[in-house]
């Protein structure tokens, strides 16, 4: 049976720890703007996508994530394995407490909480495009669900490290940045193979790489900085094999939106992205430290319906 009031999906160690502490001042400010509400808390990794298929299920069509991006991950891939009615049926909307929070930057969500808060009670949607992709885990293959942006190469090094240190029980923001540099010290290029709408786009030596539905990751980086979250189409950006001084000068390009002025950039678009690398290398989804190569990216177009910050245009 069809229920109409949210279901609120909080993931307590957002943010460092910030999930849990600001859940009251958040659920004070829904009762008090008149939203029906049911709250759930995850209790381990994975859990809030077990949670979003039991609400669905359940006959919940609206759902709150409390989080980053890596709880919107999970909400997303929770929707998608769910099989009770389409995906579009089900609306999503966030209450930013991570630490990255890049997906909000998309819908201009508000990391003020009233504001976030304030759109739950307009609720103005929007549909956006999302990636599947697949990849292998002890050469098992498995498939995920993409709302955002995966890293590859480097990239995704940078990310399990971040997440290896999370699991050790470590916070603040200075920790993506300990991981990019530690892991820059180290890491060396891979040969990568790589078929966009199948034909050859590049074959050859790959630092980093990013396919993207939004423009932002990494706490603020543009690696995609012209994808578009509903047109059809994934963003495709490679950073080929360059000195790591040359690398190092042009870091701040990553944050700026101009990433295509380096030379050895290359983008293109397309709505199936098959890569292979030699040896194999990682992939992370959404913040999401997932497998190894070889991977598939596959665009599932308009099947997300998204509530957008309250001052954000809608076309």
């Amino acid at each position: 049976m069809k229920n109409d009031s949210w279901i609120v999906i909080v993931n307590p160690k957002a943010g460092s720890g910030r999930g849990l502490k600001d859940w009251p001042i958040i659920s004070n400010q829904m009762y008090n703007s008149n939203l029906k509400f049911t709250c759930l808390f995850t209790e381990h990794k994975y859990h809030a996508i077990e949670l979003t298929v039991k609400a669905i299920n359940d006959g919940f069509r609206n759902i709150v994530a409390i989080g980053g991006d890596g709880t919107i991950h999970e909400v997303v891939n929770g929707i998608f394995i769910q099989k009770a009615v389409p995906t579009t049926e089900i609306c999503l909307a966030v209450i930013p407490a991570g630490t990255g929070n890049d997906w909000i930057r998309m819908f201009g969500i508000s990391k003020t909480y009233s504001e976030a808060v304030q759109s739950l009670v307009e609720k103005r949607t929007v549909l956006q495009d999302v990636g599947k992709v697949s990849y292998y885990e002890t050469s098992v293959q498995h498939t995920r669900y993409m709302a955002n942006v995966a890293g590859l190469g480097y990239d995704a090094v940078v990310n399990l490290e971040y997440n290896n240190l999370k699991d050790d029980g470590k916070y603040g923001k200075s920790l993506y940045l300990r991981s990019t540099f530690h892991t820059f010290l180290k890491f060396t290029p891979k040969k990568f193979r790589i078929k966009t709408d199948g034909k050859l786009f590049y074959e050859g030596m790959v630092f980093s790489g990013a396919v993207g539905i939004g423009k932002y990751n990494g706490g603020g980086m543009q690696q995609t900085p012209e994808a578009i979250f509903d047109d059809g189409l994934m963003d495709l950006t490679i950073i080929k094999k360059m000195s790591k001084l040359r690398i190092a000068r042009n870091f701040k390009l990553l944050y700026s939106g101009n990433i295509y002025n380096i030379p050895t950039v290359i983008h293109t678009q397309a709505s199936k992205i098959e890569i292979e690398t030699w040896p194999e290398t990682r992939i992370e989804i959404d913040g999401e430290a997932v497998g190894t190569s070889p991977f598939v990216f596959e665009m599932v177009p308009q099947c997300i319906r998204v509530v957008v910050g309250s001052r954000y245009k809608i076309k």
